[in-house]
């Protein structure tokens, strides 16, 4: 006699269970798409590579990691200025956001090729702050790479700050010419306004000065 065992029975039902009735289950919540924003959405990505960043900790007198992950040289559309940005590869926590200045000198880590270091007024914590930080990254070529086109951001908003001076100081110029121009103006319309105002003081003696002319 056949008879069905228990897993033979237990199987059956399990087929059962996964059977696709066709029954269509509307779900509970609906929840919206929620477009979210970087920061980025007006900057080109001049640079991105993969890196392990650290900061030096003064009061523990010791280097700290601050995150592993995607480290971006960014350029405003607009402004024309680079940011450095780092975030971290799985929370997207932000561990370094500072602009690419022209005092700011980048130099490779005595101990490691692959590493450099560098200081800078940091706003990953939300408030300015003077970090030194030290990044690494997979090969020697990526991190020649970075330095230079770091000095290269560097040296190019020197020279965009150098011209803007420059006309800063051109314009000055300009205005003090202009103020001077206007002062001698005023000084001239001033005394036109004083005469005008005397003759208006004294119009008998006006009058009587030019009958004795006419009379002569």
């Amino acid at each position: 006699m056949a008879s069905n065992s228990p897993d033979c029975e237990e199987a059956a039902a399990a087929a059962g269970e996964d059977e696709d009735t066709g029954a269509q289950i509307t779900p509970i919540v609906t929840l919206a798409e929620v477009a979210v924003t970087t920061g980025e959405e007006e900057e080109d990505t001049l640079l991105d590579l993969k890196a392990k960043l650290y900061r030096f900790d003064k009061e523990g007198n010791q280097w700290k990691e601050r995150g592993t992950g995607s480290v971006k040289l960014l350029k405003h559309r607009e402004t024309g200025k680079v940011r450095l940005v780092m975030r971290q590869s799985k929370t997207l926590k932000i561990c370094a956001n500072h602009l690419v200045v022209p005092t700011i000198k980048i130099q490779e880590h005595a101990g490691s090729d692959k590493s450099c270091v560098w200081h800078a007024s940091d706003f990953a914590d939300g408030e300015l702050k003077e970090e030194l930080f030290c990044i690494r990254f997979g090969s020697v070529e990526n991190c020649k790479k970075f330095m230079e086109m770091v000095e290269s951001i560097a040296e190019s908003s020197g020279k965009v700050e150098e011209r803007d001076s420059k006309d800063a100081t051109d314009a000055a110029g300009l205005l003090g010419n202009l103020s001077v121009d206007e002062t001698k103006e005023e000084k001239a319309s001033m005394e036109v306004s004083a005469s005008v105002a005397k003759l208006e003081e004294n119009p008998q003696t006006e009058s009587k000065t030019h009958q004795e002319h006419s009379q002569d």
